[in-house]
C-alpha cells in the first residue's frame, strides 16, 4: 500500500481512536516501525525530512573561487553579473575544472542568496498594486518594430497608448519618434478611444515631451510646444523616474508594445504604405477586446464599454501637429527638410513655401494653396522627385528626359508604366527624339487633367490605330471616360500652370498639326463622275 506520510498518519491515528489498536498491531497492518506509530499518534503532521547533505568532492576545491565572484557581483552592474553558466565557463577555461551544470548551479542558487544577506546587500524592493478607476488614468511609450516597406526592410516605430483600467490599447506606427508622430499618435488614440483620459497619463522622460529633467526630482523642464498640446487637450502628464528605476511605473505599457509586436508584428510584415499597417491595427485592437487579462473576469472589451462614457470629450477645435517649416525652392525645383530633399512644382523656383511636416506625410504649400504632398523621408540624404512637377521645364529641354531622375523615381514607382514607355518608343521613331519626346511630354501632361487609366486606355487605343500624337490620346482617353459613363475630367487644384517659353507668332491649325502624325489613309479617292453627269442636264430634264 503506496500511502503518503500524511495520509499514513491520518490512517493510524484514526484506527487508534476507533477500533483501539495497540502500537504493535498498528505497526504490524501498515508495516510500519513502532518508531513512526508513536510519532503519528504524537502529532497529525508529520516532522519534515532533513535533506542528505551530499558531498561533491569535483566543486569543492573550486568554491572559495566562486564565492569571490560572487561577491565582487554585489558591485557590478546588474546586467554584468555572472550567470550560472558564464560561471561554468570560467571555471573549465581558467581552471580546468570538469563539473555538470547542475552541480554548480545548486551550489550558486545557495551561496548567492547567503553572499548577499552577510554582506548586508538590500533587499528586493516590493511593488504595490495600483486601483485604478475607470476613465482615469493611461500610459504611454513607444516601442521599436520592423517592416518590410514596398519592399525593403525599414526600422519603425509603434506608438502605444494603454488605459489602465480596461487595458483598452491603441497603436500607431510611423518612420519617425520624433514630436510630430508623438503629438499625432496622441490624436490618432483619442479619436479611437472617443475621448480623453480624466486622471494622470504617465510617461517616461521622451525628448518629444521632456526637455530637461531637474535633478532629484519629478518635475521637469517641458518642451513648449507639447505643453500647449496638453493644454489644449487638458492632459495631466505624470513622468516616471528615469532609468530602470521608473520602469514599473507604467508597467502595462511596457508590456503591452513586446506582446503587440510579438502577436501582430511577427513574422516582419510586408506592406506597400505604412497606411496599410495602420489600417489593419484597427482590426488587432478589435480582436483584442476579446482578450481577458490576466484573472479577470471581464474582458477588455467589456471594461472599456463601461469606461468609454467616462472619458472627458475631445475639443472642438483641432491641433495642427506638424512642424512647420519655410524652406527656399533651389533651382532643381527641390527643398531641404531635415537632410531629406523634397520635390515641388517647377514653377515654383526661387520662392519661399511653407512646409507642415507630419509624422507620416509632408505637405507643400505656397500661400493657402497645396502645391505638394509626399510620404515622408527618414533616411539622411533621401530624394523624392515627382515626374510631374518638371513637365513645363521637360518640354522645353526635352533631352534631359531619358536621363533624369524623376523618370527613374516614377519608373520604380510604377507611375510611368510600360505603356508609355511603348508610346515613347513609337513617337521617337516616327518623328525623331526630340519631338518624340515632346509628344510623351504632352501625353504626361494629360494626366493632370484626365483620369490615369483613361490616358493609359487612350494611349493604347492610339498605338492600335498608329498614331502616336498626344491629341489622338486625349481624344481616345476622353471616349474611354464616357464609354464607362464618367466624367472625363478630374478636378483641378490650384491654378494652371503656365508654359513655358515665348507665345507663338501664328496659330497653326488642328488638321495642320495632325497631318504628319495620322496614319496613312488607304481608302480610295471619291468618285465625282456621277456628279458631273448633272451638270450636262438642262433645267427642263431635272427631276
Amino acid at each position: 500500500m503506496d500511502l503518503s506520510r500524511e495520509e499514513l498518519f491520518l490512517r493510524i491515528r484514526r484506527d487508534s481512536w476507533q477500533e483501539g489498536l495497540s502500537m504493535r498491531a498498528l505497526a504490524r497492518k501498515y508495516g510500519v516501525h513502532r518508531r513512526l506509530v508513536r510519532e503519528a499518534l504524537a502529532s497529525p503532521v508529520p516532522r519534515p525530512r532533513k535533506k542528505p547533505v551530499r558531498p561533491s568532492p569535483r566543486l569543492e576545491p573550486f568554491k572559495k573561487t566562486i564565492d569571490e565572484w560572487l561577491l565582487g557581483d554585489l558591485e557590478a552592474p546588474p546586467k554584468q553579473r555572472h550567470t550560472v553558466q558564464r560561471i561554468l565557463n570560467r571555471l573549465r577555461q581558467e581552471c580546468g575544472a570538469e563539473i555538470a551544470y547542475t552541480t554548480v548551479w545548486d551550489y550558486v542558487s545557495r551561496r548567492r542568496r547567503e553572499i548577499a544577506e552577510a554582506a548586508g546587500a538590500a533587499p528586493r524592493a516590493g511593488f504595490v498594486i495600483r486601483h485604478n478607476q475607470p476613465g482615469m488614468d493611461a500610459e504611454v511609450d513607444f516601442g521599436e518594430a520592423w517592416v518590410d516597406l514596398a519592399g525593403e526592410r525599414t526600422k519603425c516605430f509603434v506608438f502605444a497608448l494603454r488605459l489602465a483600467y480596461s487595458g483598452k490599447a491603441v497603436h500607431r506606427i510611423t518612420t519617425s519618434c520624433g514630436q510630430e508622430a508623438f503629438l499625432d499618435g496622441h490624436v490618432h488614440a483619442f479619436r479611437t478611444l472617443g475621448g480623453v483620459p480624466g486622471g494622470q497619463i504617465r510617461y517616461d522622460n521622451l525628448s518629444p515631451a521632456v526637455s530637461r529633467v531637474i535633478h532629484k526630482s519629478r518635475s521637469r523642464e517641458e518642451h513648449p510646444r507639447w505643453t500647449e498640446f496638453r493644454q489644449h487637450f487638458g492632459l495631466t502628464p505624470f513622468y516616471c523616474e528615469p532609468g530602470l528605476r521608473g520602469a514599473h511605473e507604467k508597467g502595462g505599457v511596457e508590456g503591452q508594445v513586446g506582446y503587440f509586436r510579438r502577436n501582430y508584428l511577427t513574422p516582419v510584415p510586408r506592406v506597400a504604405s505604412l497606411d496599410e499597417l495602420n489600417a489593419s491595427f484597427a482590426e488587432f485592437e478589435r480582436a483584442e477586446e476579446g482578450r481577458r487579462i490576466g484573472m479577470r473576469i471581464r474582458t477588455i472589451g467589456q471594461d472599456f464599454a463601461r469606461e468609454s462614457v467616462l472619458l472627458m470629450p475631445l475639443p472642438q477645435d483641432s491641433f495642427e501637429t506638424g512642424v512647420v517649416f519655410t524652406p527656399r525652392v533651389d533651382r532643381y525645383g527641390m527643398i531641404a527638410v531635415r537632410v531629406c530633399r523634397y520635390s515641388v512644382p517647377a514653377r515654383f523656383i526661387g520662392r519661399t513655401v511653407r512646409v507642415v511636416l507630419r509624422s507620416s506625410d509632408l505637405i507643400v504649400f505656397h500661400g493657402r494653396t497645396e502645391i505638394a504632398r509626399h510620404p515622408r523621408l527618414t533616411a539622411k540624404g533621401a530624394e523624392r522627385v515627382v515626374l510631374d512637377h518638371f513637365l513645363e521645364v521637360l518640354l522645353a529641354k526635352p533631352g534631359a528626359v531619358a536621363g533624369s531622375e524623376a523618370l527613374d523615381q516614377a519608373r520604380r514607382k510604377g507611375t510611368f508604366t510600360a505603356a508609355h514607355e511603348a508610346f515613347w518608343a513609337a513617337a521617337k521613331k516616327a518623328e525623331g527624339d526630340t519631338e518624340g519626346t515632346k509628344q510623351l511630354v504632352h501625353v504626361l501632361l494629360l494626366h493632370r487633367h484626365l483620369e490615369h487609366r483613361d490616358v493609359i486606355a487612350g494611349i493604347r487605343s492610339a498605338l492600335a490605330a498608329g498614331a502616336h500624337a498626344a491629341d489622338i490620346v486625349a481624344l481616345e482617353a476622353r471616349k474611354a471616360a464616357q464609354t464607362d459613363g464618367r466624367s472625363p475630367t478630374v478636378t483641378v487644384t490650384g491654378p494652371a500652370p503656365a508654359l513655358p517659353g515665348p507665345e507663338p507668332s501664328e496659330v497653326v491649325s488642328l488638321n495642320a498639326r495632325r497631318a504628319g502624325r495620322l496614319p496613312t489613309d488607304q481608302r480610295p479617292l471619291p468618285s465625282l463622275d456621277r456628279w458631273d453627269q448633272l451638270l450636262n442636264l438642262s433645267r427642263k430634264d431635272a427631276p
